[in-house]
């Protein structure tokens, strides 16, 4: 079974190819260029940018998989949540594209593909686990007991971890997005310099809160604290805080396994310290952490079950994998 998704949902086009579970073709058209100059995205630019760009992603994909559109048995687009005027411009590409081919069309929750990329190397895996969902618009901790099933245990109460990342690199004059670069510049700073705390050390539930470590950034840069070490002490403190939080909740509902997705996921130090956690950790292979077409795919080949969705379908800006 051959599925094509796309995924339009903020400042990246992402089209990606599955066959049968496997990805088999995964490009991307970043717009980071493009936004770096306003420090982070703008929503119009970005929705112009995506229809500039998808038609030729689409005859990218389709090469590198080696097959036509005609061997296509299912389209798939990201519905939600993102930009409005993004997720347009891929859920109406897919749905014109399952009219014209007469295939069937599904739209995916773009924290479901999330989730599933950090399965694409690990298909054997099975409910029940938990899965933290850390990106530059999300931060999320659900418990899955079975699949389609997402239990939320908690959510950020503020900024997400992504989105403080790159607060903090602006505020170090970096560039963006800010996880890469506060990554690359704390490798040269000492994590215990800069007494950042971590927060809601005490709590007894699994909320996460981010704001208050963006506010100490910016303490710290007027008091004269080194940016190498405000770098490697801020993300220590993003690490610690998230591992925290997830490491009680695996102990509290005895789960063993732990999916994480996201652009955050990425980070070495965050992967480094959830290994040390006594978990079984699984990560989404290079170049499915962040946004693409591939994690929709493998949503959508997951979840057929012979049935698509109607076309009439709308693209949400805000839509709830779970109620918590």
């Amino acid at each position: 079974m051959w599925v094509i998704g796309i995924d339009t949902s903020c400042d990246d086009t992402g089209v990606g190819i599955v066959r049968d579970g496997k990805v088999v073709a995964n490009r991307v058209a970043s717009q980071t260029l493009l936004h770096q100059k306003f420090g982070g995205v703008v929503p119009e630019l970005a929705s112009r940018e995506h229809t500039q760009v998808i038609d030729g992603l689409v005859e990218l994909a389709l090469s590198d998989a080696g097959i036509r559109l005609s061997d296509l048995s299912l389209i798939a687009a990201t519905r939600g949540p993102g930009l409005i005027g993004a997720l347009l411009v891929g859920l109406s590409y897919a749905k014109g594209l399952a009219l014209a081919l007469g295939k069937p069309f599904v739209g995916v929750h773009h924290l479901e593909g999330h989730l599933y990329a950090a399965l694409a190397d690990h298909p054997e895996v099975e409910p029940p686990f938990l899965a933290l969902l850390a990106s530059g618009g999300h931060t999320h901790l659900f418990q899955v007991p079975a699949w389609g099933h997402y239990e939320l245990l908690g959510a950020t109460r503020d900024d997400a971890a992504g989105e403080a990342f790159d607060k903090v690199a602006r505020m170090l004059g970096l560039g963006y997005p800010g996880g890469p670069e506060i990554e690359k510049l704390a490798r040269e700073g000492d994590p215990k310099a800069v007494p950042f705390s971590v927060p809601l050390y005490d709590q007894v539930g699994y909320e996460f809160s981010f704001s208050g470590l963006k506010t100490a950034a910016q303490r710290f840069v007027e008091k004269g604290y080194t940016k190498p070490d405000i770098a490697a002490s801020f993300q220590r403190a993003v690490v610690d805080h998230l591992a925290n939080v997830v490491i009680r909740a695996a102990r509290d509902t005895g789960l063993s396994t732990l999916l994480v997705s996201g652009g955050v996921a990425a980070n070495r130090a965050l992967q480094e310290r959830l290994a040390e956690a006594g978990l079984r950790v699984l990560f989404p292979p290079p170049g499915l952490s962040t946004d693409n077409g591939a994690m929709i795919a493998l949503a959508a080949w997951r979840r057929w079950r012979g049935e698509g969705d109607s076309l009439a379908l709308p693209a949400a800006a805000y839509v709830p994998l779970a109620q918590g």
